[in-house]
C-alpha cells in the first residue's frame, strides 16, 4: 500500500509553495483548481477535478510521489456544480467520492507517497482539521484516520513551517521518530526524503 500524507493549512501559509524543491522526475501534481504554481519551476501536472479521471490516472503516474492540490476543491467544485439540487443525497455523493479517492490512492504500490493538500477548518470544539463540505465526512469518516502522516502549515515570525506534532487543538500526527522537531521547514521534498528513509523506501 502507498503512504498517504495529509497537509492542511490556511490560505497563504505555504501549502503549494512547499512543492518548490521537487524535480519533474520526483513528483506529479493533480492540479484540482488549475491555478499556476506559486514558483517558476515547471513540474508535471494534470489539471482536473474529475474523480473518475484522477482514479484512472493514479496507477499510470510514473513519478514516485503524487500530490493532489488543492484536494478541498474536489468537494467544493462538486458542491457548486450541484448547488441547485435539493436534498441530502448530494452530500452523501460528495463523501463517497472523496473517500473512494483516498482508498484508491492507498491501493497504489508500496513505493508511492500520495499527498492530499487542502485547507483547514475549525470544528465546533475548536479543533483545527482538514476542511470538508457538509458533516458526513466529519461525522462518519475521520479523514485523518486514513492517513499515516498529517502536517499543518503555519507561519511563525515570518517563517513558513510545517507543524509535525499535535497541539491538542488540531489533528497533526507523525510516526514516532520521523521528525526530530515540532516544527520543520516548509519543504515537502525534504519531508518526502525523510519518509522514504524512515520506511526504507529507497
Amino acid at each position: 500500500m502507498a503512504i498517504l500524507v495529509m497537509v492542511y493549512g490556511q490560505s497563504g501559509t505555504g501549502k503549494s509553495t512547499s512543492l518548490r524543491n521537487f524535480e519533474p522526475e520526483n513528483v506529479c501534481i493533480i492540479n484540482v483548481s488549475g491555478k499556476p504554481l506559486p514558483f517558476r519551476k515547471k513540474l508535471p501536472a494534470n489539471n482536473t477535478d474529475n474523480y473518475v479521471r484522477i482514479v484512472k490516472q493514479l496507477p499510470n503516474i510514473a513519478q514516485p510521489s503524487i500530490v493532489i492540490d488543492d484536494a478541498t476543491y474536489l468537494m467544493v467544485n462538486e458542491f457548486m456544480r450541484n448547488a441547485k439540487i435539493s436534498g441530502y443525497q448530494k452530500y452523501t455523493d460528495m463523501a463517497y467520492n472523496f473517500n473512494y479517492l483516498i482508498d484508491a490512492a492507498a491501493q497504489l504500490p508500496d513505493d508511492k507517497i500520495v499527498y492530499f493538500i487542502g485547507h483547514s477548518d475549525q470544528a465546533d470544539d475548536g479543533r483545527e482539521h482538514f476542511k470538508t463540505i457538509g458533516k458526513m465526512l466529519d461525522n462518519y469518516v475521520t479523514l485523518e484516520g486514513k492517513f499515516t502522516i498529517v502536517l499543518k502549515t503555519i507561519v511563525k515570525d515570518g517563517e513558513y513551517l510545517f507543524s509535525t506534532q499535535n497541539s491538542g487543538q488540531d489533528t497533526v500526527k507523525a510516526p514516532m521518530g520521523l521528525f526530530e522537531h515540532a516544527t520543520i521547514p516548509n519543504d515537502l521534498k525534504a519531508v518526502d526524503d525523510a519518509i522514504r528513509d524512515y520506511y526504507g523506501m529507497r
